[in-house]
């Protein structure tokens, strides 16, 4: 057996690199982001970025005997508009609304957020404006941004595409929580206006748009004065800061974040059985941008009611006598504040109700889902 080096065959050595994947873009990109992390921190987390975990102190936040509350979510195909319309900036605020406004369902404040961005081939200054918009999102949410993970995959993606998951946890005293076994007949529901579509149903509206041809990048037909892409774009609204004080007070009996599945099928979720919710579509005015999708897509209201928020990003149900209170104190946090319906006896479930002419249709109409 010979003990000579093997010769070289004159191949240029494999490098990661070569196949793809950058370490320095990497490195740069977690240098780059490391301000953004810190303009995060909050009582319990440095927000500091590079270790293998991050560390939080629930005591350090003011917590005495917390239950975590978890959460994970994406932004769907709204990223597709983002990347194919170079609206990266705003779309990471999506990502964090996704995730805590499901934590302050259950009650639960949120703590820190980790979020996953994954490409093909990592573009810095793409990846940049993104989590520049999760940390904006964080700090609207009151959380820190404290890790995450930034994946470079060649040929899992098409070139100039991205995709984004997100995860946070919440805590909540144990004993405050928000079950829904608070509610009864009776109950008020209130709901605070959205800021568009939010982020779902944008298979539907992306559908819509290559079928109907829209300019994008023109006025949208319902307002000369804002392009229709940034109608598309508006980022989710992140409801914590006025609705943590409410749960604190114990003033709401149960909250619905209206997410896939629309109103129809997201308040049956935080009801008790022997209860069902009634959705008056007539006292709110619907969007202009919502009457759009409708007109655009010949949408009746029943598939408008189970595919988008249709103006209304959350649902409350507030005792009678906290009403009047809940709605000045919520209004002077900045919400849009309707009443919009009621809690009745009956199977577990929502039925939303419109008059003629409501959501352009022809007759009176209603929607049911129960379950």
């Amino acid at each position: 057996m010979s003990d000579k080096a093997p010769e070289s065959s004159g191949k240029t050595p494999y490098t990661y690199e070569a196949a793809g994947v950058s370490i320095a873009a990497g490195n740069a990109l977690v240098k780059a982001i490391g301000p953004l992390a810190r303009s995060t921190a909050r009582p319990g987390a440095d927000a500091e970025l590079g270790g293998f975990g991050a560390f939080f102190d629930p005591r350090a936040a003011g917590y005495r005997d917390p239950l975590l509350v978890a959460a994970n979510d994406g932004v769907g195909t709204k990223v597709k508009l983002a990347i194919d319309h170079d609206r990266h900036d705003r779309i990471g605020i999506d990502l964090v609304a996704m995730c805590v406004n499901d934590l302050i369902v259950q009650g639960a404040e949120p703590l820190f957020f980790l979020d996953y961005f994954a490409t093909g081939k990592l573009e810095p200054g793409i990846a940049e404006r993104v989590v520049a918009g999760i940390a904006e999102g964080c700090r609207i949410a009151g959380c820190a941004l404290i890790g995450g993970e930034t994946a470079e995959m060649p040929g899992m993606y098409a070139p100039g595409d991205y995709d984004l998951a997100g995860f946070c946890v919440g805590a909540v005293e144990r004993g405050e929580q928000l079950t829904g076994d608070r509610v009864t007949a009776g109950d008020v529901l209130i709901g605070l206006a959205s800021s568009g579509v939010h982020s779902n149903g944008y298979s539907l509206v992306r559908r819509l748009a290559a079928d109907k041809g829209w300019k994008m990048d023109r006025p949208a037909l319902f307002d000369a004065d804002r392009v229709l892409v940034d109608h598309l774009i508006e980022p989710t609204r992140i409801y914590v800061k006025s609705l943590l004080p409410q749960v604190r007070a114990g003033r709401i009996h149960a909250l619905a974040h209206i997410t896939g599945g629309g109103l129809l099928e997201n308040v049956p979720r935080v009801l008790p059985e022997g209860l069902h919710a009634m959705i008056d579509a007539d006292a709110w005015e619907q969007p202009r941008l919502m009457a759009f999708l409708q007109a655009q897509g010949g949408i009746e209201p029943a598939e408008m009611a189970r595919t988008f928020n249709c103006g209304i990003g959350m649902i409350l149900a507030v005792g009678h006598d906290d009403v009047h209170g809940v709605v000045e104190e919520l209004e002077a946090a900045g919400e849009t504040v309707l009443r919009v319906g009621e809690i009745v006896p009956g199977p577990r479930g929502c039925t939303v109700s419109g008059s003629a002419g409501t959501w352009s249709a022809r007759e009176p109409w209603e929607a049911s889902h129960v379950g």
